[in-house]
């Protein structure tokens, strides 16, 4: 019988015929021992290799996790420092700043505040002066940049839709705020167009959520909703006047001035020649201290009439809202409202209206709320002091013929 080694190995198919077998003697043993201890120390050896790499290969995770750490702390130093100007589109009336300017550069200032950046006016015109441009500083503006020239006398949509889209281009705003006005309601669509961006029309609040993104908030679906503009810039919005107050003055605030240069040679398809600027009648609705607002109850043009018959011998201010409009009863520039004039009167009386939202968002801080509808579930209800139940084609009259009744006696007195 073959004798077998004690790594298992045949001796007679071992070695080598010729060769000599070794005996079974100790020296196969030590010689086998041998050979698997220098096989343990090239497997640990081995281990120790792969240990080694392990070690490796945790360094340069290391590496890699304090790499993307310094990717994520500069990317957060600059994500801190990147918020462009809040911008407003300014606008003047025979260089006079109008009010919704005034009053969007105090919001600007809280929003600029908010994000750590400047507030910028964009203002074009002619013959302009520092004088006539300080009570934007005062409101919270930190620079102004003027359009002096006769080109921009009148509003000429292609031209001043030309200088802001380069301006911007060039000073990156993050918000630019333009007045719900007859020139801010079609330039602004204008500007977004050529910015590829995104516009909201008539917001009534304007807010910084979290990531410090502009919240536009317009009256919808019965309610308010939020608009957002995340990746496009600037985040735009027009405001009517009356939406947010006019900013206490700071006369002692001043800023720098950057004068604009026209574009020559320009071929503009539109240009205004003329602009003819129509006296309102009665009294003003924003400033009237009462406001006698008439709907679709008033159900015709005589019912109408004697709305108009109550606002006059009030002497308030003669508001309106959509369907009244519509049925050409008033003109629009006495709609209430979302998409038309912010009133803040001390008595307000609601005249056959069923005080939806899109209305009542017009009526800023009235002191004293009347409503007269003859449906006892009308929404208008909810939102005022006092409601009268009744026809208002009837009961209207009834009103006039007292309060005259009651003005005949002042005057005896």
């Amino acid at each position: 019988m073959p004798v077998k080694c004690s790594l298992g190995i045949d001796k007679s198919q071992a070695f080598p015929a010729d060769l000599p077998i070794p005996g079974s003697g100790p020296e196969l043993f030590y010689a086998s021992r041998i050979t698997h201890h220098a096989s343990r120390i090239t497997h640990h050896a081995s281990r120790f290799t792969f240990h080694v790499s392990r070690i490796t290969f945790h360094v340069s995770r290391f590496t890699f996790h304090v790499s993307r750490f310094t990717f994520h702390a500069s990317e957060r130093i600059i994500m801190e420092h990147t918020y462009g100007p809040v911008w407003v589109i300014g606008e003047q009336v025979n260089c006079q700043v109008v009010t919704v300017s005034l009053q969007l550069v105090g919001r600007a200032r809280t929003l600029a505040d908010e994000l750590n950046t400047s507030v910028e006016v964009v203002l074009l015109g002619n013959h302009m002066t520092d004088e006539h441009v300080q009570p934007l500083f005062a409101a919270g503006a930190d620079r102004i940049y003027m359009g002096n020239d006769p080109a921009l006398e009148l509003y000429q949509p292609e031209l001043f839709t030309e200088m802001i889209v380069k301006l911007a281009g060039d000073r990156r705003p993050e918000i630019m705020l333009i007045g719900s006005t007859f020139m801010g309601r079609e330039l602004a669509p204008l500007v977004a167009a050529r910015l590829d961006t995104g516009l909201t029309a008539h917001c009534i609040d304007l807010v910084l959520d979290k990531d410090k993104i502009l919240e536009q908030i317009i009256p919808a679906y019965g309610g308010l909703i939020s608009i957002v503009c995340p990746e496009k810039r600037p985040q735009m919005a027009t405001v009517s006047k009356g939406v947010f107050p006019k900013p206490d003055p700071d006369e002692t605030r001043t800023g720098e001035i950057v004068m604009l240069d026209v574009p020559t040679g320009m071929t503009q398809r539109i240009n205004t020649l003329e602009i003819i600027r129509e006296e309102p009648e009665g009294v003003s609705l924003e400033s009237a201290p009462i406001v006698v607002a008439g709907g679709a109850g008033a159900g015709d043009i005589e019912g109408w009439q004697k709305i108009e018959e109550l606002a006059k011998i009030l002497n308030a201010g003669l508001g309106s809202t959509r369907p009244a409009v519509d049925e050409g009863w008033i003109e629009l520039e006495t709609m209430i409202g979302q998409s038309g004039k912010m009133v803040s009167p001390e008595l307000y009386i609601g005249v056959g209206l069923s005080g939806e939202l899109q209305h009542m968002v017009g009526i800023v801080g009235a002191q004293v709320m009347v409503a007269v509808n003859n449906d006892s579930k009308a929404p208008v209800f909810e939102q005022v002091d006092y409601g009268i139940v009744d026809d208002c084609r009837e009961f209207v009259p009834v009103l006039i013929e007292k309060i005259r009744e009651h003005q005949e006696k002042q005057l005896t007195c």
